[in-house]
């Protein structure tokens, strides 16, 4: 018999996302449980059904002695009554027993159907926007910027490896030519890159956020080229991150998570005296890492935790887009909880015809993951703000998955995280 290898692929691809996901159950008060669901890679609603594993052994063949994986006893189904940010609560039929330490299982939400806006959007006409696909690089780029880094006038691209390589490229044709390098010090987790002229006027100072799991402490350490070598001239207690494209581009800073709480507002960052010092300007990130934050004419513009863009006027009116985006953030451990970084929103274009652009990455339903990286694919929509409301008006599809953009004056700047774990660097023009 013939075997369609695509088809048999696509099966076992898909197997994953059906399996239920597996957390713990952190508290019990009689029916009531409460399930730790901060490391789950989607959003948990009320009504969704779940079981508790009551006791598990290991499925042996008593013929060939193979572990055919565990087996479950579960108890009858309960069902979420309570959602918060890091768990959510669950009633538990009358009579069944649950305890501190067990496993919860999750069962798997069917996969939704696209929004009727959005498919008729798509289906319309043909995408409009033109990109260029630089040639794959051997890492996985987890944040990104462009500045004039190695000369006045060059149009240098800025690259973060998620194992804290940080290189400048200069585009060659369809390639990224390296210029310059530099390894963040191992223990540090690299969060977040960006580059501004903000120390010396002729080149670009580059800024990585790091986190430091051993001290427990975000902050930042600034790099200059010097004699065409980076280097480290400063590390400054906060986390830093660029807003803007081209030379409307700003620089703020936020102070450190605190265990326990929601990160606070920004202030602008600049270079004055000889050290780098926070403004008196003060940007309202309503409670959201920087990330996932960007303003415009007085408009803050945010990737919310509930998964919509939200777009707050200077006089207060709020604007939200009605597809998903929040679903797959980067993850990093910090102490007994999950820090999310969501990918940024980029505002470019003249004042009156603002266009935004916010990523969407697909998860492997069923995959948990304390850290980013269980999805499937990403895509960049291109959205309007119309009549009092954000609007899908385009949609590019990528390769791969993205963990943030960045903004120059012409394009949008995204990494594609491909499946053997390389990334394109791609230029959106719109």
């Amino acid at each position: 018999m013939k075997i369609n290898t695509a088809f048999l692929l696509s099966i076992l691809f898909f197997i994953p996302a059906l399996c239920p996901a597996q957390l713990t159950v952190v508290r019990v008060d009689g029916q009531k449980v409460y399930i730790d669901t901060s490391v789950l890679n989607r959003n948990v609603s009320k009504g969704e059904t779940f079981k508790i594993i009551l006791s598990s052994e290991r499925l042996v063949n008593p013929k060939t002695g193979k572990d055919l994986g565990p087996l479950y006893t579960y108890s009858p189904e309960g069902k979420i009554t309570e959602v918060q940010p890091m768990y959510a609560v669950g009633e538990l039929p009358k009579g069944t027993k649950a305890a501190v330490g067990q496993e919860a299982v999750l069962e798997p939400l069917a996969a939704e159907e696209p929004a009727a806006e959005t498919v008729k959007t798509q289906d319309a006409k043909p995408s409009s926007i033109r990109k260029t696909t630089f040639a794959p690089v051997e890492q996985e780029i987890v944040s990104l910027s462009t500045a004039e880094v190695t000369a006045p006038k060059a149009e240098n691209i800025v690259t973060l490896s998620k194992k804290g390589q940080l290189t400048v490229w200069t585009p060659a044709g369809d390639k990224l030519e390296q210029n310059l390098s530099f390894q963040i010090p191992s223990g540090k987790t690299p969060l977040t890159v960006s580059a501004y002229p903000a120390q010396n006027v002729q080149t670009a100072d580059i800024f990585v956020t790091v986190y430091d799991a051993s001290r427990e402490k975000i902050s930042t350490l600034v790099l200059s080229n010097q004699n065409g070598r980076l280097t480290q001239t400063d590390t400054l207690p906060y986390f830093v991150k660029e807003l803007g494209c081209g030379a409307e581009k700003t620089l703020w800073a936020q102070k450190p998570f605190v265990s326990g709480a929601k990160p606070g507002n920004a202030r602008k960052l600049a270079y004055q005296n000889g050290k780098f010092v926070l403004t008196e300007s003060t940007l309202n990130t309503g409670r959201n890492w920087l990330t996932g934050v960007n303003e415009a004419d007085g408009s803050l513009v945010i990737t919310a935790q509930n998964g919509v863009i939200r777009r707050t006027s200077p006089d207060g009116k709020k604007a939200e887009s009605k597809s998903l985006f929040a679903s797959a953030p980067n993850r990093v451990k910090y102490k007994q909880e999950i820090l999310k970084f969501y990918p940024s929103v980029q505002v470019f274009g003249p004042a009156d015809n603002r266009v935004y652009a916010a990523v969407e990455n697909t998860a492997k339903l069923g995959l948990l993951s304390d850290t980013f990286g269980q999805y499937q694919s990403g895509k960049i929509h291109f959205m309007s703000f119309e009549k009092g409301r954000l609007k899908i008006t385009d949609t590019a599809e990528t390769d791969g998955f993205i963990y943030d953009t960045a903004c120059s004056a012409r394009a949008v700047l995204a990494a594609e995280v491909l499946p053997d774990g390389t990334s394109s660097v791609v230029e959106f023009f719109k």
